[in-house]
């Protein structure tokens, strides 16, 4: 006989039965004290059952749709509802119909192609019984389809953990799906028609050029390539190997086929740097390696581009032209680098040969300094070096 049998006898009275663990009358009391301590303990939590919002919308010729489902507690915690379930009766709904719309109509904020929409008048609404929830809808006039649409929400910030699943559709054919929360408040949409893909290209394409110019461990990798100097043939011929690896597994990495994690590349982009440096320094008259080079680290910088083009929400829709677009941006980007740092170069040694040389060992040295700072730094201090 176990424990737990002798003490659901012994609780309810009934004589041990032979080998039972027997309880006497004061553990008895202990044991049933215990238990009903456990079941005020386990009486229903007030914590929010479902803290999602779900926001669908509808693109289509002359209006965008929308419509959204927020639990009853959120909604009641805004307008100082008590209880809730309140919001289920049809009767409180239509009196409240004035607070309700505009409480969820400020947060519900749309633009298309970067101009602010104006909603008509929100619907009454209704309540949604098997999901403790209430629905209320409204539509957005537009003018022309647009190439772009973009929602900015924050339901109902007084709850950290709070989500807003959103759909977009255009016509009847689902386009996007995101969830917004306090760490991402904006999500946007573009849509598959010729303005669309514009509204791709005007995003992407100076978002290229603004991640190589402001990204420290790509330049400094370039920069140590042309250090040397050359030909215009040779230093096209470096750029172009660099842009074809990164090119490759860029895509790779945005269509979701291969995916090295973030703390292996980025050391890696450090040791590249560090490679190049060292490189500059051990050549000598031999044949010109830096092409070579640049097409085998550029495998690995194009994990690192796809790791800022992650961060972007790519619009799967248009998933083609935005990686061109970004692409075509990081290379506007990086000829405007060459360009600018070649000529310098070529400059300092038409006017002194010695200058030039002394040049590329400092710069070499200096490029071996930086990607070891980066190196260490990633590796042993991933958060940052205070």
């Amino acid at each position: 006989m176990t424990l737990e049998t002798g003490i659901v006898m012994a609780l309810h009275g009934l004589p041990p039965a032979a080998g039972c663990v027997t309880i006497d009358p004061l553990m008895r009391t202990l044991v049933l004290g215990l238990l009903a301590t456990l079941l005020l303990c386990a009486s229903p939590a007030s914590a929010h059952p479902t803290p999602f919002s779900y926001l669908d919308i509808r693109v289509a010729q002359g209006a965008a749709e929308v419509d959204l489902v927020a639990h009853i507690i959120d909604v009641a915690h805004d307008l100082h509802i008590d209880p809730p379930e309140q919001l289920l009766n049809a009767e409180l709904l239509r009196a409240r119909r004035g607070d309700i719309a505009a409480l969820l109509g400020a947060r519900v904020r749309l633009q298309a192609d970067g101009t602010p929409l104006t909603a008509g008048d929100w619907s009454l609404p209704e309540a949604v019984i098997d999901r403790q929830s209430i629905r209320i809808s409204t539509r957005f006039p537009l003018a022309a389809r647009p190439g772009t649409i973009a929602l900015d929400s924050l339901m109902f910030a007084y709850d950290p953990l709070h989500q807003t699943f959103v759909n977009v559709y255009e016509d009847d054919t689902l386009a996007l799906q995101a969830i917004l929360d306090q760490t991402k408040t904006r999500v946007e949409f573009f849509s598959g028609s010729r303005q669309g893909v514009w509204a791709v290209v005007r995003k992407f394409v100076p978002s290229g050029v603004k991640h190589i110019l402001i990204g420290p461990d790509h330049l400094l990798f370039l920069v140590g390539l042309l250090l040397l100097g050359g030909t215009l043939r040779q230093l096209a011929l470096v750029v172009s190997a660099f842009t074809l690896a990164h090119s490759i597994t860029l895509s790779l990495a945005a269509l979701n086929l291969l995916n090295p994690p973030a703390r292996i590349i980025e050391p890696a982009i450090a040791l590249s740097i560090v490679y190049v440096g060292a490189d500059n320094l051990m050549v000598r008259d031999g044949r010109d390696m830096r092409a070579w080079i640049a097409f085998a680290f550029g495998f690995i910088h194009g994990f690192g581009f796809a790791n800022v083009l992650r961060e972007m929400d790519l619009p799967r829709s248009a998933l083609g032209w935005s990686l061109f677009s970004f692409n075509l941006g990081v290379e506007v980007g990086q000829l405007v680098v060459v360009v600018a740092v070649a000529s310098a170069l070529a400059a300092i040694r038409a006017r002194s040969e010695t200058a030039g040389r002394r040049l590329a060992v400092v710069g070499s040295v200096a490029v071996i300094a930086a990607g070891t700072f980066w190196f260490v730094q990633r590796v042993f201090f991933p958060g940052g070096i205070a």
